[in-house]
């Protein structure tokens, strides 16, 4: 018997789009080498990993690369990016993130306020992975429904046996 009541745990597969520049990237190994379904795309923008099964959409930038770049060159690139996927994530990896990285993310953030953008400080590829499969199975149609089904019976439950719940049901029961 398993730990979840005797059902064994499937394995969450999905399609992967991918800028064709990470065709040889660490991430797309790590995710072939789980057996997700790898398509390759020119037309995404470069940097971009897309699940559309869950609608979500994530861009790639290294902490670093953006120091030695230009900026506003980087935020016409999110500002496309953006403007495309609707549920939008920029991972920011970095080995440490010290005081110059964090100015970089927060003149994004400014950038960015008010946007559907979502920031994510990374250290390394696997962490990347990781975060980015967690946030795709969680916001997939199937587990999105029953999450929310599971918020839902938990906070009646909470509520149902609260004693704060039952000290007002019975202020009401001797108001009445």
């Amino acid at each position: 018997m398993t730990a979840n009541g005797g059902q064994e745990q499937s394995r969450w597969i999905t399609t992967v789009i991918m800028s064709a520049a990470l065709q040889n990237h660490e991430i797309s190994t790590i995710l072939q080498r789980q057996q997700h379904r790898v398509r390759y795309s020119e037309s995404v923008e470069t940097g971009s990993v897309i699940f559309s099964l869950s609608g979500v959409a994530f861009i790639l930038a290294d902490t670093q690369d953006l120091l030695m770049t230009r900026e506003e060159s980087f935020f016409k690139r999110i500002q496309k990016f953006i403007n495309i996927h609707r549920n939008s994530f920029l991972v920011l990896s970095a080995a440490l993130h010290g005081p110059e990285e964090w100015n970089v993310m927060f003149r994004i953030q400014r950038r960015f306020l008010g946007s559907n953008l979502r920031i994510i400080p990374v250290h390394n590829t696997a962490e990347t992975v990781k975060l980015m499969l967690t946030i795709a199975k969680i916001t997939s149609k199937p587990r999105a429904d029953d999450i929310r089904n599971q918020v839902a019976t938990t906070k009646a439950q909470i509520v149902e046996n609260s004693p704060v719940w039952k000290m007002l049901q019975e202020y009401q029961l001797h108001c009445n």
